[in-house]
């Protein structure tokens, strides 16, 4: 028994040296920890800088305060990484730089000032420092990096000095707890996820000096109610407000030239947005499941709409595509359950997959003499469209274009050659019924195409036709209505003295009469 109690004796002896120990941590540097968990650093210089926390020459499970003496100049790279138990740290007026993941993971830590001393800020320095309320940055300070405040969850305010240029990727991630933010006219660039799954945040102030929203900036800043962007802004990042579910209205300004892939998708909320005529790109699934957004224009400085830019926007009832647009990618406006109208513009000449499927209000549709494809299920499942007009230009109609547009009673066709049609382009439409015009002179060649003779009720009609006498001036290619080609670069003279009957000239229909 007497053996016992001794080994116990030691053992309590070699915890208290654990808990209470010193050594060096930089060239000129000296740490020592007390039983009661205070670290002093003491010396002059820079701190080590450790690749790991368990490398570090104290004990961080120990370490309850940190007093960082006058004359060091660096807080070293993970100096107190997963030291759980701290809950302040003094800063002095010497220190010019915190390391790269100095305070990460100090779950503890409640509050800490960072003297006007300190220009740099490494990256992740106070990442999960979840007990964090409050951090004022002072003035010297330029850059916040990457992951500075990540997942600082009870971070309620933060205050940006005029001196910050960068707000670096993820800075403020995660930071549940803060409800706004000033970002100062210092301020050019607002990294990627830089305010991200900030899920308090409601209001946002965002100066003229930036330039660059980047990608993720402000997804899922689920409380966040109005946005100001400003006329700096050139670009706005993929997912840069995706699932913002309480912003009601945005005004996106004159200077912004690009809207990237997701930006404002999931915004449930959204009801209006406005697009300035600067705008070149929509990007794909930008506005996607904006349920609420009743109606969009499109300015003329818009070539592409990208693939699902406004897919399953469910309150959407019309849209208006300027006749810049040359293409309108795959599921653009696919799912928009109440669109009543569309106009597609003479400037588009394909009409991509999926493009207005299951858009089931949509009662009447008319593609432009420029398109030349209608992609494989483009108007499919549209439940109420009575009414198609396709343009003489159409060449190619993809499988399943229009299938199960049950409510389909006339197509109208003004191309002169049968369309190719896909698989199954009109499955669930009722044949017998449904009235198909085409061009008078190839009403034959539609009775004998593959899926147009499928219907019965097959009339002709002039329709389309836009001369009686050709008086353009130049040459031009004249072909008859099967396609043949007639004339190679005939003047107007020959033209006129052709036969009496219809011809294609400059893909338009005139009768020589």
């Amino acid at each position: 028994m007497k053996q016992i109690y001794i080994l116990l004796i030691a053992l309590l002896m070699g915890l208290s040296a654990k808990a209470e120990s010193s050594g060096t941590c930089g060239p000129n540097l000296k740490w020592h920890l007390t039983d009661d968990g205070v670290l002093t650093i003491t010396g002059k210089g820079k701190m080590d800088d450790y690749s790991n926390s368990r490398l570090l020459p104290w004990d961080r499970y120990y370490v309850k305060r940190i007093i960082i003496g006058d004359s060091v100049t660096t807080i070293g790279g993970r100096a107190f990484s997963d030291c759980s138990s701290l809950t302040s740290v003094t800063i002095v007026n010497s220190v010019t730089t915190i390391g790269q993941y100095a305070f990460n993971n100090c779950i503890s830590l409640t509050s800490v000032t960072i003297p006007n001393s300190v220009t740099t800020i490494g990256e992740a320095a106070f990442r999960y420092c979840g007990s964090l309320t409050s951090v004022n940055i002072p003035n010297s300070v330029s850059t916040i990096s990457d992951n500075t405040f990540f997942f600082c969850s009870h971070l309620t305010s933060v205050t940006i000095p005029n001196s910050v240029t960068t707000i670096g990727k993820n800075a403020f991630s995660n930071c549940r707890s803060l409800t706004s933010v000033t970002i100062p006219n210092s301020v050019t660039t607002i990294g990627g996820g830089a305010f991200s799954l900030c899920s308090s945040l409601t209001s946002v102030t965002i100066p003229n000096s930036v330039t660059t929203i980047g990608d993720d900036a402000f997804i899922y800043c689920e409380s966040l109610t109005s946005l100001t962007i400003p006329n700096s802004v050139t670009t706005i990042g993929g997912y840069a407000f995706s699932n913002c579910s309480s912003l009601t209205s945005v005004t996106i300004p004159n200077s912004v030239t690009t809207i990237k892939e997701y930006a404002f998708s999931d915004c449930s909320s959204l009801t209006s947005v406005t697009i300035p005529n600067s705008v070149k790109t929509i990007g794909a699934w930008a506005f996607s499941r904006c349920m609420s957004l009743t109606s969009v224009t499109i300015p003329n400085s818009v070539k592409t709409i990208e693939r699902f830019a406004f897919y399953n926007c469910k309150s959407l009832t019309s849209v208006t595509i300027p006749n810049s647009v040359t293409t309108i990618e795959q599921s653009a406006f696919s799912e928009c359950r109440f669109l009543t109208s569309v106009t597609i513009p003479n400037s588009v000449t394909t009409i991509s997959d999926n493009t207005f499927s299951d858009c089931s209000s949509l009662t009447s549709v008319t593609i432009p003499n420029s398109v030349t494809t209608i992609g494989g299920l483009a108007f499919s499942r549209c439940a109420n469209l009575q009414k198609v007009n396709i343009g003489n230009s159409v060449k190619t109609i993809g499988e399943d274009a229009f299938n199960y547009c049950t409510s389909v009673t006339q197509i109208s066709t003004e191309a002169v050659v049968p369309p190719t049609c896909g698989l199954d382009v009109f499955t669930d439409i009722n044949k017998s019924k449904c009235k198909l015009i085409v061009p008078k002179n190839s009403l034959d060649a539609y009775k004998q195409a593959d899926q147009w003779k499928d219907f019965s009720l097959i009339e002709g009609s002039t329709t389309g036709i836009t001369n009686t006498v050709y008086n353009n001036s130049g040459l031009a290619d004249v072909y008859t209505i099967d396609g043949t080609k007639r004339l190679s670069k005939a003047s107007t003279d020959e033209i006129n003295a052709l036969p009496k009957g219809v011809y294609i000239v400059n893909g338009k229909k005139i009768i020589i009469k």
